[in-house]
C-alpha cells in the first residue's frame, strides 16, 4: 500500500496532555547516561531530587505523540521511519513539575521518490495548562526510507539549507559515553519504539541491533552543550537544532565538536556529534543559540 497523502493532510493529531514530575524528569536524566559517576557534583542534581535541575531537552519528551503515524490508512512502512531531523526553541526553561499540553500539526509531506523514500515535517507546541502561555516550540523531520514514490510535491515551497559547519578545527570537544541499556532506560521517558530494544525488530529494519533514539542522542549533545559553554546554567541553552545522519548503537562514546561562531551572532554555536569507535557522524549541522 503507497503512502496515502490525502488521509495525512486531513489528519488531525490529538493534543496530549502530561502531568510531570522529579521522577520524570530524573528518569531521563537517566535515561541519558547523567549519574554514572555519583560524586559528579555538576551532573547530580539532575539526577537527585535535592535541588533538582532539568535538561533543557526534556522539553522534546513533553506532549509526545510518537505514535500517530502508525495508523494503517496512512500506508506508512513503520519498521523502516526514522528520525531525520529536530529542532527546539525554548520560550522558558524547562519546570521540573508541570502541567503540558502538547499540540502538534503536519506542516507538509515531501516526496523524495521511489526508492528515496519520504519526507513528513511537523511542528509540535508545548503549552502551559494553567497559564496558556507557549513554552517550547518543536519541530521535527521524519523520514520514511521506505514510502518514496507515491506521486507526492518533490520539494518544499521554502526550502531552508541545512545549517554550515565551519571549515575548521572545533573550538571545543566533549566526550560523552552511553551505557550499553542506555536505550532500555531512556524508552521509559515515552518512546517505546521496539527499534530500540527488540533485536528481531532491528534486524527487519535493516540494523544489527538496536540503535539508540535520535532523540537520546540529541539530549545527550544537548547535555554537551550545557557542560562546555553554559556551566550547566540552565537558562543560556535557548534553542538547538541538528540532522540525524547516522545511528548510535548503545555503549559507545559520543564525541561533540564545537565551533563557537560569535558572540556578535548572539551566542551562535555549531556542533556536530560523531561516534568514536567508528568515526562515524552521527548527529551534523547542529546550530544551538546561548544567552550571553
Amino acid at each position: 500500500m503507497p503512502l496515502n497523502l490525502s488521509a495525512l493532510l486531513s489528519h488531525k493529531i490529538p493534543a496530549v496532555a502530561q502531568s510531570y514530575g522529579p521522577k520524570d524528569c530524573i528518569l531521563y536524566a537517566l535515561g541519558l547516561g547523567l549519574g554514572q559517576d555519583p560524586l559528579n557534583k555538576d551532573e547530580l542534581p539532575f539526577v537527585y531530587e535535592k535541588d533538582l535541575k532539568v535538561l533543557p531537552t526534556y522539553a522534546l519528551m513533553q506532549g509526545y505523540s510518537p505514535y500517530w503515524l502508525r495508523d494503517a490508512e496512512f500506508g506508512l512502512t513503520w519498521s523502516h521511519v526514522v528520525h531525520g531531523e529536530q529542532s527546539m526553541t525554548l520560550h522558558a526553561p524547562v519546570k521540573p513539575q508541570g502541567d503540558v499540553i502538547g499540540r502538534t500539526r503536519l506542516a507538509d509531506v515531501i516526496d523524495k521518490g521511489g526508492g528515496r523514500g519520504a519526507l513528513i515535517y511537523s511542528e509540535r507546541e508545548i503549552i502551559d495548562r494553567a497559564s496558556g502561555d507557549l513554552l517550547a516550540t518543536l519541530r521535527q523531520t521524519t523520514f520514511c526510507r521506505a514510502d518514496g514514490g507515491f506521486g507526492g510535491p518533490r520539494e518544499l515551497k521554502v526550502r531552508k539549507p541545512p545549517h554550515a559547519i565551519p571549515d575548521r578545527a572545533p573550538d571545543l570537544i566533549c566526550d560523552l559515553p552511553t551505557r550499553p541499556e542506555m536505550a532500555l532506560i531512556y524508552r521509559l521517558s515515552g518512546d517505546v519504539n521496539p527499534l530500540h530494544a527488540d533485536p528481531d525488530f532491528a534486524r527487519q529494519a535493516g540494523y544489527p541491533r538496536p540503535i539508540l533514539h535520535g532523540l537520546a542522542s540529541m539530549g545527550v549533545v544537548g547535555h554537551a552543550l550545557l557542560k562546555t559553554l553554559c556551566g550547566y546554567d540552565l537558562a543560556r541553552l535557548t534553542s538547538m537544532s541538528v540532522r540525524f545522519s547516522a545511528p548510535v548503537f548503545p555503549g559507545e562514546t559520543i564525541r561533540t565538536e564545537i565551533w563557537q561562531d560569535s558572540a556578535k551572532a548572539g551566542g551562535l554555536a555549531s556542533f556536530r556529534a560523531r561516534v568514536m569507535e567508528r568515526d562515524v557522524v552521527a548527529i551534523d549541522n547542529g546550530r544551538a543559540e546561548l544567552k550571553v
